[in-house]
């Protein structure tokens, strides 16, 4: 049985009250000490020093295209973008091809993930098709594997059709994870309507859209005492009524992605479709209040919405798919604009993207200690270097973050106990 040592690092897990100088000894997938300076003959060393570890991060919200899109990304590519950022599990949404609405395909992508980089949560689809009309078979999804329901991509049009997911839900043992947005009202918009869509002469997306849909997820959970927990969150507006019906015990939880809490509508005067994506990229405003969301904690979790898309397809600045990738830079873009400026502490920001996420989904992540799976992440929080597209692991090249300097890099991953990526 192989072994693996790493030697006097930060030992940084918020789940299990962990913040100190240790070594971790891991044999075959499991932890097998933590704490403290540990014997270990015969093992691989890592030297840890300088470094931080910590568990393997929770990405919630990643699209890996398969079945169906395998020219953006398969379910091996997507896992190896994730190893290469830290991610040791990931939900994978289920607008595919066909969608994940059945238990054959939730069976497929389980199967492909056996060998995978990354451990993969499949969400099953809330409705057939990803149409919003007709529920899906919850209980075979959950029997097939999934851990959620999503529509993700869309809304569920039927407001009686979410509500009846919602309430099955927690009886199934499924999170709800709800894509808010009213497409009466963002139809044909391409980014944010403000002051750049009218610059550019672009329809836009209200943040209204995105508002109206958060306020009946909302609803919909007070009114009938069950928990949804709302994706990709970039208005001040719904960071408003989540934190309001937190504060009324509404059982709402939230996430938001780092294009939200580093990036502003700015960045499309670059007529750039790689800074497009759903919901667009917002105000100076709205990104301060997604900040201080984070901050406060209304905004439960930070997950990517890792949407791969071809050079080709991002090729027309309105007429390309809407989507980023993000699994590579997740860790750094939230060091390098929330932790270095003071607004969280590396250790809530590692809650934010471990820890909550897998406490949302209750899956097997988010901590480290002795008996547990070896799912970590080494990385050097000092770090600095710069984004190229060219040198990441997927199959598409949409990063938000290109060229730009970050602080933290990842130095190593391990998944299973395998070192599935290194960087020493």
């Amino acid at each position: 049985m192989s072994k693996l040592c790493i030697r006097s690092a930060r030992v940084l897990s918020p789940a299990d009250g962990l913040d100190e100088t240790g070594d971790i000894l891991v044999e075959g997938g499991t932890i097998a000490r933590i704490g403290g300076t540990v014997s270990c003959p015969g093992a691989r060393e890592i030297d840890g020093r300088g470094l931080v570890a910590a568990p393997g991060l929770a990405d919630m919200h990643v699209h890996l295209r398969d079945p169906g899109q395998t020219e953006k990304e398969d379910i091996l590519t997507g896992c190896r973008a994730a190893a290469a950022g830290g991610v040791t599990s990931l939900l994978c949404m289920p607008n595919t091809s066909p969608a994940l609405d059945g238990p054959e395909a939730v069976e497929y992508v389980r199967k492909k993930a056996e060998s995978a980089d990354a451990r993969v949560f499949p969400a099953g689809a809330v409705t057939k098709g990803l149409r919003g009309r007709e529920a899906a078979d919850w209980r075979a999804l959950k029997a097939a594997g999934a851990v959620a329901l999503s529509d993700d991509g869309r809304p569920v049009a039927d407001a009686a059709v979410m509500a009846a997911a919602m309430r099955a839900a927690p009886e199934i043992g499924l999170a709800v994870c709800a894509h808010c947005e009213e497409l009466s009202l963002s139809a044909g918009g391409k980014l944010n309507e403000g002051a750049v869509s009218r610059e550019l002469g672009v329809k836009g997306v209200p943040a209204a859209a995105e508002d109206c849909g958060t306020a009946r997820e909302i609803a919909l959970a007070a009114a009938y005492g069950v928990p949804v927990h709302i994706c990709h969150v970039s208005t001040r507006n719904s960071v408003a009524m989540i934190r309001d019906a937190k504060r009324r015990g509404v059982l709402v939880t939230a996430e938001t992605a780092p294009h939200y809490f580093a990036l502003t509508e700015r960045e499309l005067l670059r007529r750039d479709a790689d800074y497009r994506m759903s919901p667009p990229l917002r105000t100076e405003a709205d990104r301060r209040a997604v900040v201080e969301g984070l901050r406060d904690g209304t905004i439960d979790a930070i997950a990517t919405d890792h949407a791969p898309h071809t050079p080709r397809e991002k090729a027309g600045f309105l007429t390309a798919p809407n989507g980023a990738v993000g699994m590579e830079t997740s860790l750094a873009a939230g060091i390098t604009y929330l932790v270095e400026p003071g607004y969280l502490t590396l250790p809530q920001l590692l809650e934010k993207m471990s820890a909550a996420p897998a406490r949302i989904l209750r899956i097997p992540a988010g901590t480290l200690r002795a008996g547990g799976n070896a799912d970590l992440v080494l990385f050097d929080p000092r770090e600095r270097w710069t984004v190229d597209p060219g040198k990441l692991h997927g199959k598409s090249r949409n990063a938000v973050f290109k060229g730009r300097e970050l602080t933290g890099k990842v130095k190593l991953t391990v998944c299973r106990g395998r070192v599935v990526f290194r960087d020493l």
